[in-house]
């Protein structure tokens, strides 16, 4: 077993650390901005209560209104940098408190806004958007404020639902601080007994590894930290829980599930479509487990065998390779599209590469109007963490190009259709290197992050979807959430997920849910599974050379939200109103196992 080492932040070089200059020259320039922005609330106000005067008033106010969140996106992400990659730096999390807050304002001193549009009637706005050019962007933004008009409250609840904003955070970052930064964990222990250094971004490499005993002990040591924190961890989610059902009624609707999906415009059918077809095809899963179970030539399989190398020998791919690979893989999506995302990865400093001490765990992207879509990752010179470039390399270019297409209204996009660009770059990338790379131990490597992807996506997303929608079921009935239900009830919905061939502590295993922050983003779990279907259904597209499957899928990267998710996935050329892309995906599944199954033969 070779010692993970973690250095500390200031012994990695500049380039592989993301370019926060880029955004402010320094932390007094941040200061200073982030002052300014606070100062200008006033002149959004002062339209409050005169929307209805005219067009020009309405366009003055919304020029306003955008200037002032564009300016605070570049301050949140700047704030929110530092704070990912060194969790214990106090200074650092004294911004991000400040910018929390600061959003809470924000949206308080815009909260008016949308009650005064309802009142001036989609009539007389759509009389205006001829009169006054400037409107005309805000031709979606209108409909979709009137399709949502009952479940808008009054200028008063709506400004004090905008200051709850800040408060409501406090449990999600709460918890963040205490596993990011408080969390100390035990170092595992290797079959030689040496100690081997335990941290959020050295788990997954543990895991990787070939000496079980550090396996073993790792996963120990750190389901056992949560364990000894599950009553506080328990509240906490138990407390977003019955913020999000707070939520749910005071605007109106009748559950949580529909609440967070309606938001989008996407029907409580998709979410139940997903769920009903996942469990219809576990036993693929099942049978992979036990296809791996006797490669590894175990007689039980625990969780933290789940992503044990099948070879002896794992491939090296240093940084500068995988960049070269996943351009080479991206080839079909055009040189300018490849070009962008080169520079991004090599010259721009989009990507904060390596791990460090206080880093936080995975990875994201993350960014907004105005800054580069930067990426936040642990890379560790294997095809995992190519994929992981990959996967995060899709959200980034998603960003990017909306950025550069759409008005900062519809500059951002929904969770339900983020995986697809990510998973979409994994898709391409991996197809090219199953092609250039016919090595069979290369092939095996490749096939094992294939099923390392979708045991994330296409197991424990799913799984944590349904136990978050149980979860939520029981507040909404009235019902208490203890840490001893949360662990009893995901323990089985594991072992369902599982089955047989899998061996686990009821415990530690349980007590996954404490693990995701996702959990803290209203039914964020079960988009994955919905994006990785969309995702191989226009990758397949692609890859099939099928005509204008390109810029079908460009168009989709560009289009921001300025049209509702299913939608502009339709347009794209696929419909997750139906059960058939997440089948498509689990017949990819399927025939990996198969692949895998004939090459350890």
């Amino acid at each position: 077993m070779t010692d993970v080492l973690v250095p500390p932040r200031s012994e990695l070089e500049d380039k592989y650390t993301w370019n926060a200059p880029s955004i402010y020259a320094s932390e007094e320039a941040w200061e200073e901005a982030f002052k300014n922005i606070l100062d200008r609330l006033p002149d959004l106000q002062k339209y409050k209560g005169r929307l209805a005067e005219g067009p020009k008033i309405l366009a003055d106010a919304l020029d306003v209104q955008e200037a002032i969140i564009k300016e605070a996106g570049k301050i949140f992400v700047y704030a929110g940098m530092s704070h990912a990659v060194e969790a214990t730096d106090q200074e650092a999390a004294g911004r991000y408190n400040k910018v929390q807050g600061m959003y809470g304002k924000l949206r308080a001193a815009a909260a008016f806004i949308d009650p005064e549009l309802l009142k001036i009637g989609e009539e007389k706005l759509r009389v205006w958007m001829v009169e006054e050019p400037r409107l005309a962007i805000y031709e979606h933004y209108f409909d979709d404020l009137f399709r949502k008009q009952t479940h808008v409250r009054s200028p008063e609840v709506e400004e004090i639902l905008g200051m709850l904003a800040d408060p409501f955070s406090g449990v999600s970052g709460s918890v963040g601080m205490l596993t990011n930064a408080d969390f100390q964990f035990k170092p595992a222990t290797a079959s030689d007994g040496r100690e081997v250094p335990l941290s959020h971004g050295t788990l997954m490499k543990i895991f990787a590894g070939t000496d079980r005993q550090a396996r073993r002990t790792a996963w120990h040591n750190y389901t056992d930290l949560y364990l000894e924190h599950k009553n506080s961890l328990a509240s906490s989610l138990a407390t977003s829980i019955k913020q999000n059902v707070f939520l749910m009624r005071v605007r109106g609707y009748d559950s949580t599930l529909e609440a967070s999906l309606f938001d989008y415009n996407v029907p409580t059918e998709v979410f139940h479509n997903l769920i009903d077809t996942f469990r219809k095809n576990l036993p693929t899963w099942h049978r992979y487990w036990k296809i791996r179970r006797k490669a590894l030539g175990l007689d039980e399989l625990h969780f933290y065998d789940g992503w044990a190398p099948l070879t002896k020998e794992q491939p090296v791919v240093l940084y500068e390779q995988a960049v070269d690979w996943i351009c080479e893989g991206l080839a079909p999506m055009g040189e300018e599209y490849v070009s962008i995302l080169r520079n991004g990865c090599l010259r721009d400093r989009w990507v904060d590469v390596f791990p460090n001490k206080g880093k936080r765990a995975g990875a994201f992207s993350h960014g907004a109007p105005g800054t580069y879509p930067f990426i936040m990752m642990s890379y560790g010179d294997t095809v995992f963490s190519l994929s992981t470039l990959a996967h995060e390399l899709g959200h980034s270019m998603h960003s990017y190009l909306t950025w550069q297409t759409q008005p900062l209204v519809y500059s951002d996009y929904s969770l339900f259709v983020a995986e697809v660009a990510s998973n979409f770059h994994q898709a391409l990338v991996r197809a090219y290197l199953f092609d250039h790379n016919p090595d069979p131990t290369f092939q095996l490597s490749l096939i094992e992050e294939a099923m390392a992807n979708y045991h994330r996506y296409f197991l424990i997303m799913p799984t944590l979807a349904r136990f978050e929608l149980e979860m939520h079921e029981a507040v909404e009935h009235g019902e208490g959430l203890t840490a001893d239900r949360m662990i009893e009830r995901l323990a089985d919905l594991f072992g369902e997920a599982y089955g047989e061939e899998m061996v686990f502590d009821r415990q530690r295993m349980g007590i996954q849910w404490a693990r995701f922050g996702h959990l803290y983003r209203d039914y964020y779990v079960y988009q994955y599974a919905t994006g990785i279907s969309g995702a191989n259904a226009l990758a397949n597209r692609i890859l099939s050379g099928e005509y204008g499957a390109v810029e079908d899928y460009l168009g989709f990267l560009k289009a921001g939200s300025s049209v509702y998710p299913l939608d502009v996935l339709k347009m794209a050329g696929v419909d997750l109103t139906q059960p058939d892309a997440v089948e498509e995906s689990f017949a990819v599944l399927s025939d990996m196992v198969d692949r895998l199954e004939g090459l350890l033969e």
